[in-house]
């Protein structure tokens, strides 16, 4: 697993969306995504329904950036890991309460245990650029 740097995890703290990217049959799929930082690992959530929770129920090797374009300034993370699927029990409840806090969408639209679940993203490749 790679670890983030104090700087990386200062500037993923201050953002909240990231393009994740799976894949099926060969078949690339990139698609926007709010995420926190917990930890070490990035946190994504999703719905049952979704062509990225059908990819990574079959191929749990995923990228994921987070970034801030600026000409000149531009400045991002670029993940490759393995993920994890989150549906319920303790460890659910804290992602989902950390969400809730962070994002109105969510406290908009509350979700339950089983009714939509968090992907969980160990890295195992990162690099970064634009953070000093």
């Amino acid at each position: 697993m790679k670890k983030f740097t104090e700087k990386e995890k200062i500037f993923l703290n201050s953002i909240e969306e990231a393009r994740i990217a799976t894949s099926h049959d060969n078949i690339p799929h990139v698609k926007p995504v709010s995420f926190i930082l917990v930890g070490n690992e990035i946190i994504v959530a999703t719905d049952y329904n979704t062509r990225t929770f059908s990819n990574i129920k079959s191929n749990t090797k995923i990228g994921i950036v987070m970034d801030v374009y600026k000409s000149g300034n531009h400045k991002a993370v670029c993940i490759q890991g393995n993920c994890e699927i989150v549906e319920t029990g303790e460890e659910f409840n804290k992602l989902y309460d950390i969400f809730y806090k962070k994002f109105s969408w969510v406290r908009k639209d509350p979700w339950k245990e089983k009714e939509a679940p968090f992907l969980k993203i160990n890295p195992t490749n990162k690099t970064s650029w634009g953070i000093n």
